[in-house]
């Protein structure tokens, strides 16, 4: 699990206080723009962290529900915008007090297994808080939106999901942490959410019944107040026992140069999604 971890050098993006004209969108180009940059070796090793305000991301098995269009429009009554990602999974909410965080690497000769990509995300939240004496599990929290086999949860309360996309010999792992606010209240959007979109139909894909009970965001289950701020020094922390070297960056010229491509298709695959 050190081993992904263990880098040359991190560079880190830190996007977490851009600020509310920051759309999710730009987060799923700009992932995209680093796989392809650091598989190719026109870049080190990446950390990005990044939090958007109200936002629901949706993945595409949730485009396929049958009144999809009623559940878009519940969401945006109760303050909040969808957009759909091109990485796997389901629903997931977004707001400031989520913080998200992308670790792109480089895919080696050997290739990288998918568990080694999820192995290491939770290796490395299980460092970030080895301070506290509560034992971090990887397990599907079943009633938890989006979920998965790399569910982190503590007491059986599920505070993270883990995604991951792999593109041009590069591979981001993507892990939502629900920082401070309610899990709860974050669950029952969800939950409201897919009431509307599904309602009584059949579908062919077993869409997630919600038990808003099941979530919680760090701050509830460590019985802190922790900022986004807090969570990202622990993770420099970490990172930086974890190289020789590490230091704040921004999108380099070649990395520059491609986001443009990758954010249109993004923008192009949003926009056939929602067309009534």
């Amino acid at each position: 699990m050190e081993g992904l971890l263990r880098q040359p050098e991190w560079r880190i993006i830190d996007q977490s206080a851009v600020g509310i004209h920051f759309q999710a969108l730009q987060s799923f180009g700009t992932d995209d723009t680093l796989c392809a940059s650091i598989g190719s070796g026109e870049a080190p090793a990446t950390a990005r962290t990044w939090v958007h305000h109200n936002t629901i991301v949706l993945g595409i098995q949730d485009t396929k529900l049958p009144f999809l269009q009623e559940g878009i429009q519940f969401l945006q009554q109760q303050g909040y915008q969808a957009i759909v990602r091109n990485s796997g999974g389901l629903a997931v909410v977004l707001d400031d007090g989520v913080l998200n965080i992308s670790l792109i690497f480089p895919e080696a000769e050997k290739g990288i297994d998918i568990n080694r990509g999820y192995d290491a995300m939770w290796s490395l939240i299980q460092q970030m808080f080895a301070d506290f004496p509560h034992e971090i599990e990887a397990r599907e929290i079943v009633g938890s939106y989006c979920p998965g086999s790399y569910d982190l949860s503590i007491n059986g309360k599920k505070f993270a999901g883990i995604s991951q996309r792999r593109l041009k010999k590069g591979v981001a792992v993507q892990i939502y942490l629900c920082v401070n606010g309610s899990g709860r209240n974050r669950a029952e959007l969800i939950k409201q959410f897919y009431q509307r979109a599904k309602q009584a139909e059949q579908t062919k894909f077993a869409y997630p019944v919600i038990v808003p009970d099941v979530m919680a965001s760090l701050s509830e289950l460590l019985a802190v107040n922790f900022t986004i701020a807090d969570v990202i020094l622990r993770l420099l922390t970490q990172l930086k026992m974890s190289s020789e070297f590490i230091y704040g960056g921004q999108l380099n010229e070649f990395e520059l140069n491609l986001f443009p491509g990758y954010y249109q298709r993004i923008v192009e695959r949003n926009e056939q999604v929602k067309k009534p």
